[in-house]
């Protein structure tokens, strides 16, 4: 009884040195993991126009940036962000050309499904993209 008695002081006393430990990020282990496809074509750069696959938390694929990319998504989620949503159709954009990249990204990211369309049509379209660098590269890269 003595030597068990001992026991849980110890133990109470090691746990109060270590403090409490962090909660389980609960909604991250159950939301599936980031796993993006990323289709590009008519970048200006023939090693871009193709399929890639990125995967973060952790970081994988075959994405030229993958670490950069899921560094840029990360920070777009802190920030509350979407940069998968469409242009609104009420937004006013500039009509100038980015020249004839496509991409479509398939997936989920954030525990969400994507499949989103990119283009540079416009100013809007243009900034869309950009936002999204070096996930989406300039095809200069």
């Amino acid at each position: 009884m003595l030597r068990l008695a001992a026991f849980a002081v110890t133990s109470a006393l090691a746990a109060a040195a270590v403090g409490p430990l962090p909660p389980l990020p609960l909604a991250r282990l159950l939301s599936p993991p980031d796993r993006l496809t990323i289709d590009l074509a008519d970048t200006g750069n023939r090693r871009l126009d193709r399929e890639f696959l990125i995967e973060c938390n952790p970081v994988g694929g075959d994405h030229p940036w993958r670490e950069q990319a899921c560094a840029r998504l990360d920070t777009l989620a802190k920030e509350g962000k979407n940069p998968f949503a469409p242009v609104s159709q009420r937004q006013i954009c500039t009509m100038q050309d980015g020249g004839p990249a496509t991409a479509r990204i398939t997936g989920t990211w954030n525990g969400r499904k994507v499949d989103s369309t990119f283009r540079r049509t416009n100013g809007c379209e243009i900034n869309r993209w950009d936002e999204l660098e070096p996930l989406l590269p300039s095809g200069r890269s």
